[in-house]
């Protein structure tokens, strides 16, 4: 005992440095873990606000049919052909047809929503293919799949299944496998993701989308807000920090849900150049509209940026109709039936950000 405390008296200075740095390390710990299972909590449990309800709408009835995600689980799609004044005969190579788009609909939601923003498509000589995600209307719920609003690699395999199931009954029709892809929410992240990996998606319209990482953060910082009982801790955190409790909070999230949550931005910025459409509500309280603006500064050229006003979380359709289906169908007119389409008629007098000025401006040309 005294030879212990011989030692102690001799290296009191090491040995306070060293219990000083363990305390600050185990709070430090303590701290980050709190974080953590906050956010955990934040990730599982914060849904997106749902903008329909499945009696708001008149449903369109089409062709269903069963095909398969990448990762082989059973989905239900649906066509739905255009019925438009170009119609000939079934052995025209392009009878009335101006192109196929791809219908992702959102979080919660089914392949039946589509009719709220396919109708004028349709009705413009387009073909739709909508269909259910997995854990959706009639499509099957793998084992241990739990529902989140966050764009996954499942999310990924079942826009990809859909896309080259369209792509192969082109194909054997003898018609061009250039598709359009339209997306909500969700949906709309999915969308993105599919056309990074899938060269015949040739344009991407896109509702409500955000990077998950940025609203993860968002909402880290929102919550901590609620829960931090000290306010001189959580208000004085750096990004670095919000950014490595995102990294923390993932590398537990992704093997408890068995799922990657790849990066929306970061596969916008990274693929080849897609002519893009981003719409966001300006009044979208959980889903900002610089989230669009973020995405907006990601994509390739050309892209259109159209904030709407007044309009909440992808209630853009039901805030100015007929707006919504002129530009949305111009948009599919120009890119992928290849029409001569005046620019106006897309970007119209949407909000959109000018990266060579500091602020934002009125434009009628895409960037």
């Amino acid at each position: 005992m005294a030879e212990l405390w011989e030692f102690i008296t001799h290296h009191w200075a090491a040995l306070s440095i060293a219990a000083t740095c363990i305390s600050l390390l185990t709070f430090a710990l303590l701290l980050l873990t709190k974080y953590v299972r906050i956010c955990l909590n934040i990730f599982t449990d914060t849904p997106l606000p749902l903008s329909i309800d499945a009696r708001d709408f008149e449903i369109i009835q089409g062709e269903e049919v069963r095909f398969r995600s990448f990762d082989g689980t059973s989905l239900r799609g649906m066509w739905l052909r255009t019925k438009g004044p170009m119609e000939q005969s079934v052995h025209d190579e392009s009878p009335f047809r101006k192109g196929t788009v791809v219908f992702c609909h959102e979080f919660g939601s089914d392949m039946y929503s589509c009719a709220r923003y396919a109708r004028p498509l349709i009705e413009a000589g387009f073909d739709v293919f909508t269909f259910d995600y997995r854990g959706h209307g009639d499509s099957s719920r793998p084992r241990n799949y739990r529902l989140l609003q966050w764009p996954s690699d499942r999310e990924l395999e079942d826009t990809l299944g859909a896309c080259a199931f369209v792509e192969d009954t082109l194909s054997a029709a003898d018609r061009p496998t250039r598709i359009g892809i339209f997306g909500i929410s969700r949906g709309a992240g999915a969308a993105i993701l599919a056309a990074s990996s899938d060269p015949n998606i040739a344009c991407i319209m896109c509702d409500g989308a955000f990077s998950t990482t940025e609203t993860l953060v968002t909402l880290m910082k929102r919550w901590a807000s609620i829960f931090g009982r000290v306010k001189l801790v959580y208000q004085n955190h750096p990004d670095a920090f919000w950014r490595f409790l995102l990294w923390c909070m993932m590398r537990f999230a992704q093997p408890r849900l068995s799922r990657r949550f790849p990066s929306v931005r970061k596969a916008l910025a990274n693929m080849i150049s897609r002519p893009i459409m981003l719409i966001h509500g300006e009044r979208d309280s959980y889903i900002r509209s610089d989230q669009a603006e973020l995405l907006h500064r990601a994509a390739g050229k050309p892209k259109y940026l159209w904030i709407v006003p007044k309009a909440k979380h992808n209630q853009s359709v039901t805030t100015v109709p007929d707006e919504y289906a002129a530009r949305t169908t111009a948009f599919f007119r120009k890119y992928l039936a290849d029409e001569a389409v005046d620019e106006n008629k897309i970007a119209g007098l949407g909000t959109c950000r000018d990266e060579s000025k500091s602020e934002d401006r009125m434009l009628k040309m895409p960037l």
